[in-house]
Formats: structure tokens, C-alpha cells, sequence
């Protein structure tokens, strides 16, 4: 077999993680992105800063202040233990609250792309109708948005399988439970084992490759649709 049972444990573990993520950030980021494109606040520009914050912010900071914030005294913390969560540093689901926050600009901006094209006059011909906003943005404007949904999504998936900064610092290195195919592959060069580091890095990029030849390939056909 070309990859070890712990790599195939990695790749396992980087999927579910992905798969997770990219589902609460279509929740989350829906409603962020609708607001983001539909609203003339003056809060527009200071919270499209913060969801574009991780691609410019080095994943060693994100990482640290996430780390904080889920320790002991972070506001975080102290919410996850008076839940009886415990703490989230070092388990699956600090990976996860680590990946949501790291990942939400992959689909928050993509879907607010989407809504800004659909423009006004398709909801005011809805509203004309009778139909109510919450009908309107399910009738109308998702079926408008479906190229941009599958955009966001197929990039949040993507960016959450590639982590590495992040999840290091929030995960750590613990077999089965947070250790993902990238801390993997640097598990591999760590200890000189580059043969095995080369068969799970190539897979990752052939994933990698695969996932954005499907979404170039497909762009077109939706835009002539």
C-alpha cells in the first residue's frame, strides 16, 4: 500500500475536519455574507475587515490569540468550561472552532460576490409578489447564488484541508485526534522519512489539483447557464 495506516488516519481525520467546518460556515457565513452585500452600514467596511482578517494575518498569530482565548482565562474557556465542554485546546473540536474562524473568509466573501450580483431588481419584483424577504432569499436569490454556494464551499473545503499553522498550535500532534495530513507530512520530514512525506504530499497536491480543475472547469458552464 503507498501510504501507512497513520497516513490514511491523517487523511481521514483532514476530511472529517473539512467537511464539518465547511457545514457551520455555510450556516454562519450565509447570513454574514447576505448582510455584507445587501447593507449600507457604517459597520459594512470594519466587519468585512474582520472576516478578511486570516488572509493577511501570519496563522502563528490566529493561532496564538485562539490558543489564549481558548485557555483557562480566555473569555472562550471560561464559556466552554461553565457548559462542561472543558477546554478546547488540543481536541477535534478546538480544531474545528480554530478552522471556522481560520476558513470563514473562503466563503463569506465568495457568497458575497454572488449576492451583490443578483442586484435589486429580481427581490423587488419578489417583494411585488408578495413574497415575504425570507421567501425571497430562498426562492430567488439561493437559486441565483448557486455557482457562488459552490464556489465558497469547494474553497473552504480545500483551505481547511491545507491548514497548518493553526491547527498545530491548536490541535498539536495527537494521533486519531488532531493530527491532520499537513502535520503529517511535517511528522515525515521531521524524522528524515521523506519517501513517506513525498507519497502524502503528492496526494494532497493531486487533491489539491483535482478540486480546482473542477471548479475552473466548471465556471464557464454556469456563467453560459
Amino acid at each position: 500500500m503507498l501510504l501507512a495506516d497513520n497516513d490514511l488516519q491523517a487523511i481521514g481525520l483532514t476530511i472529517r475536519l473539512a467537511s464539518i467546518v465547511t457545514l457551520i460556515l455555510l450556516v454562519l457565513g450565509t447570513p454574514i455574507a447576505w448582510w455584507l452585500a445587501r447593507t449600507q452600514s457604517r459597520w459594512k467596511g470594519p466587519l468585512g475587515a474582520v472576516v478578511a482578517l486570516p488572509l493577511v494575518l501570519p496563522p502563528s498569530v490566529l493561532g496564538f490569540y485562539l490558543l489564549l482565548a481558548m485557555g483557562p482565562d480566555g473569555l472562550i474557556g471560561r464559556i466552554t468550561q461553565s457548559l462542561g465542554m472543558g477546554l478546547l485546546p488540543f481536541t477535534f473540536w478546538g480544531l474545528v472552532v480554530a478552522s471556522v474562524l481560520y476558513s470563514m473568509p473562503f466563503m463569506v466573501q465568495p457568497l458575497q460576490t454572488a449576492f451583490e450580483a443578483i442586484g435589486d431588481r429580481p427581490l423587488e419584483v419578489a417583494a411585488t409578489l408578495r413574497a415575504s424577504p425570507l421567501d425571497a432569499f430562498f426562492t430567488v436569490a439561493v437559486p441565483l447564488s448557486l455557482p457562488g454556494f459552490l464556489t465558497a464551499c469547494i474553497l473552504t473545503f480545500a483551505h481547511t484541508v491545507g491548514e497548518f499553522g493553526v491547527v498545530l498550535m491548536i490541535g498539536g500532534n495527537l494521533p486519531g485526534a488532531t493530527r491532520v495530513a499537513s502535520v503529517q507530512i511535517y511528522d515525515h520530514v521531521e524524522a528524515l522519512e521523506y519517501a513517506q512525506a513525498h507519497r502524502l504530499a503528492a496526494a494532497m497536491l493531486i487533491f489539491s489539483f483535482v478540486v480546482l480543475l473542477g471548479l475552473y472547469l466548471w465556471r464557464p458552464k454556469a456563467k453560459k447557464g
